[in-house]
Formats: C-alpha cells, sequence, structure tokens
C-alpha cells in the first residue's frame, strides 16, 4: 500500500538529480539525496545552492524561501538513509545494469510502502522493477533539463505499475508545478521518439553540407518557433547523451531513425560533448 508522499530521496546528485532534489525541496518536500562519496556530495549541493541563488538573483525566489528549502535537503552518502522515505527517485548515468543494482538495493533499505522511480530518458523502466520485489510500485519519473526552469514531468507507467502507484505519483508531479504526460514504457517514451531522430537528421545533413549549423538553427528558430536550432539543443542536451539514448533505442528496436550518424560518433569520442565540455557544435571557450 502506497501512503502520501513527504520525505522524498534522490539517487544521484548531478545535473539531474540535483534540479530535481532542488524542486522537491522548494515543494515543501523533505529530500535526502545520496551520492557515492562525500566530495561529489559536496558539489552537488553547491550546485542546488548556485540555483537557488540566481532564481533569487533573478527575482524568481525569495532569500526566506531558498533558505527553507536548503534546509529541507540533507545530503549523505549511505543508501540506508532512504529507510524513511515515501518516493525515491533514481538519477544515474544511463546504464541499465547499474540502475537494476540500485533498484535491487533500494528494494531493500525502503520501507515497503515506498515507490521506487527510475528518471530514465529512455532506458526500460520494466527491467528496473524486475529487480525488486514491488514492481507494481515502480514507474518512470523523467524530468526536463533544467529541472527547475521545465515544465514538462513526462511519468512512464509499466504494465507492472499499480493504479494507484500511478496516481499516488502522478499527484506528486503535479505537486512540483509539473505538466504531466504519460508514455507506456516503450524506448524513448514520448519526448526522445521524436526529438532524437530530429537531432540525428539534422547531423546527417549537416555532414551532406545541405547548410551550415549556423542556418541550420536560424531556419528552425525563426520558421518553426523553437526556442533553439538543432546544433544549440544538441550542445545542451550533450552528444554524448544524445548518442547514448540513440544506440540504446537502436539495440533494442533496430529502428534506421536511431543510426547514429559517423560525425556524432567521431565528435563523442574527440571530447566534443557540448557546453559541459566546452565544445560541441560549437565553441563555449569564450
Amino acid at each position: 500500500m502506497t501512503q502520501p508522499i513527504s520525505r522524498v530521496g534522490v539517487v544521484g546528485c548531478g545535473l539531474m538529480g540535483a534540479g530535481i532534489t532542488e524542486v522537491c525541496a522548494k515543494s515543501g518536500y523533505t529530500v535526502i539525496v545520496r551520492e557515492v562519496n562525500r566530495e561529489l556530495m559536496e558539489a552537488g549541493i553547491a550546485r542546488i545552492r548556485s540555483s537557488m541563488d540566481r532564481a533569487v538573483a533573478r527575482g524568481k525566489l525569495s532569500a526566506a524561501d531558498r533558505d527553507a528549502a536548503a534546509a529541507r535537503i540533507i545530503g549523505t552518502t549511505d543508501m540506508h538513509a532512504f529507510g524513511d522515505c515515501d518516493l525515491v527517485i533514481e538519477a544515474v548515468v544511463e546504464n541499465l545494469d547499474l540502475k537494476r543494482k540500485i533498484f535491487a538495493e533500494l528494494d531493500t533499505v525502503t520501507p515497503r510502502h515506498a515507490i521506487l522511480a527510475s528518471n530514465t530518458s529512455s532506458l526500460a523502466v520494466t527491467e528496473m522493477a524486475a529487480a525488486t520485489r514491488r514492481p507494481g510500485q515502480v514507474l518512470g519519473l523523467h524530468f526536463m533539463q533544467p529541472v527547475p526552469v521545465m515544465a514538462l514531468l513526462e511519468m512512464v507507467r509499466t504494465f507492472l505499475t499499480s493504479e494507484e502507484t500511478f496516481q499516488t505519483a502522478k499527484a506528486f508531479g503535479e505537486s512540483l508545478g509539473k505538466t504531466i504526460v504519460v508514455s507506456k514504457d516503450t524506448p524513448a517514451f514520448i519526448v526522445n521518439l521524436l526529438l532524437i531522430p530530429y537531432l540525428l537528421q539534422a547531423i546527417e545533413a549537416l555532414e551532406k553540407g545541405v547548410a551550415t549549423k549556423e542556418d541550420f538553427d536560424t531556419a528552425i528558430h525563426l520558421a518553426l518557433g523553437h526556442p533553439m536550432g538543432p546544433f544549440t539543443l544538441l550542445d545542451f542536451v550533450g552528444l554524448d547523451t544524445t548518442l547514448f539514448i540513440a544506440d540504446a533505442v537502436f539495440a533494442e528496436t533496430k529502428d534506421p531513425r536511431f543510426a547514429a550518424p559517423p560525425l556524432l560518433r567521431r565528435m563523442v569520442s574527440a571530447g566534443y560533448l557540448g557546453k559541459k565540455s566546452g565544445k560541441g557544435f560549437y565553441d563555449y571557450g569564450k
């Protein structure tokens, strides 16, 4: 039996985990966030604090609300700290074996009523649920980056997810101020099912010399009203992340729309990952 959510756990305090922790704390939840070591934990907490400081500077958050949210965040390196959480959201790297291991461990340390969720953007949530003794209490909660800004929450419901779990998680997502869309547990879900082929096609067209990356970006921005064109978006999402999702979906489905162009693979191999590495399709060193 699920219970109303008051205490939330987050596994991982990287970009996504930190963002999820921040929005949950600002929405009034006590949040236990876990990293593998103290150094990464401190870096993640600093990232959250910096994000909230920027929100205060922009008038989006009061200093009092920032301080109250910060006080609701508890950093840890111990998985057993999730022992009294009502919901735990896994937000580690996109590696199915690692995620299955984490879900199996969460199954042993969390209360029997707790819901277990994954922030995966493309991997099979059913596979994670199968690593637990509570598959009916497992689902996907895929937040968009940057989590404090993006309004969408993509819920992934497996054929094992119970109605009670689904409704409790949906109410939780809405309490964060997110707009909910629901996908079945199919490769790439909704957003990446449409986004990744679009980005890969843009790279293929660039390889063929159809136009410059600047002209592609300008055309999509002005003609279609997108906030950014494909190459700016690729740099923002991360070329390595795009390649990983494409490869994962292609491996499962053999859908040619997800076959990564050679240019993308070469750029990732060379360390051109986008904004996070300082170079992608554009140079951010300046």
